[in-house]
């Protein structure tokens, strides 16, 4: 069940507009949209003099993490630009669970992985909620004219849908969900004097200890342990069917630690990095991205290195 202010989400008031519509009108979600995009963006990098002080956990794209502040001091995520940046957090001790989701597919199952670990099973603990991602994406069309998906064909693009899924599968569920934070869609999109969309921010940072949630992005050197072998690991997972609707477990909440399963790639998947590896730049961002215009530099590189890496491993 989903709170706002501490008062119940009726159910019968966002029928006919939808929950989400509803929920991004709400004064005090508007307020604190508001607020957080005040913040000052932190720039993470455990080379400078500023780095975190204490440990954290970074979260990749389809991955999740759930941390207790008696242990991790921070947990957080970014490269989000059509992907929404999910916080789950229990107030009666501080357990917090960050998600990167990629698709509607992994919503249902990934929402029970990640409240499996921090709720109460009888459903008395107020969990906050914070949504963090999923701009309002124009979305480029495929080389023979057509959309990619009957969702986009309405309009809506990739973070819409998303963004829905999320909030209607939470308004579902028998856990008390309080919503802080709805930065996604129009309150996460900026727009250039062409009119192009960009979301305003990308990533986050949690506090485990307080439960504060600022803007932030991770540079290579705080995106650890072993950035490529989990990079390598989500691409693997599409095709693996043991996968399937769910998110990426890495770090092991009960013994502190990173584990990192182990996977293997199908013939397909080389076949498309070796096509991948003969396409320009902007060919790769048309191909792989969901918005093109919106993503880092480092995209472009860090799938290169990753096909030839899967490529290279047939060769």
């Amino acid at each position: 069940m989903i709170f706002v202010n501490g008062l119940p989400f009726p159910t019968d008031s966002s029928q006919e507009r939808g929950a989400l519509v509803t929920l991004l009108e709400h004064p005090k979600l508007v307020s604190a949209c508001n607020s957080f995009e005040a913040m000052q963006e932190v720039k993470v990098s455990a080379s400078k003099e500023d780095a975190l002080q204490g440990r954290w956990v970074y979260v990749f794209q389809r991955e999740f993490a759930t941390v207790n502040p008696a242990h991790i001091d921070f947990i957080g995520t970014d490269e989000a630009t059509t992907c929404v940046g999910l916080v789950i957090r229990n107030q009666r001790n501080g357990m917090t669970s960050v998600a990167h989701m990629d698709s509607t597919n992994v919503v249902d199952i990934g929402l029970t992985q990640m409240l499996s670990l921090v709720a109460d099973k009888n459903f008395d603990d107020d969990l906050d909620v914070h949504l963090i991602g999923g701009f309002e994406d124009v979305l480029p069309k495929q080389a023979n004219g057509s959309t990619r998906s009957k969702t986009q064909e309405k309009g809506d693009g990739y973070s819409f849908a998303l963004c829905t899924e999320i909030i209607e599968t939470l308004h579902k569920r028998k856990e008390k969900l309080h919503i802080q934070t709805l930065f996604v869609l129009r309150h996460n999109t900026k727009r250039d004097s062409q009119g192009n969309a960009y979301p305003v921010f990308n990533g986050f940072l949690v506090k485990t200890s307080t439960g504060s949630v600022i803007p932030a992005s991770f540079d290579r050197t705080t995106r650890c342990p072993d950035e490529l072998v989990r990079r390598i690991r989500i691409s693997a997972s599409s095709e693996d069917p043991t996968w399937n609707g769910k998110l990426l477990e890495t770090y092991d909440t009960q013994n502190d630690r990173f584990v990192i399963a182990p996977c293997s790639w199908t013939f397909w998947q080389v076949h498309v990095a070796l096509t991948l590896q003969d396409l320009s730049d902007e060919e790769i961002l048309l191909q792989c991205s969901t918005s093109p215009s919106a993503e880092g530099p480092e995209f472009v590189d860090n799938l290169r290195s990753l096909q030839c890496l899967l490529a290279g491993r047939f060769l």
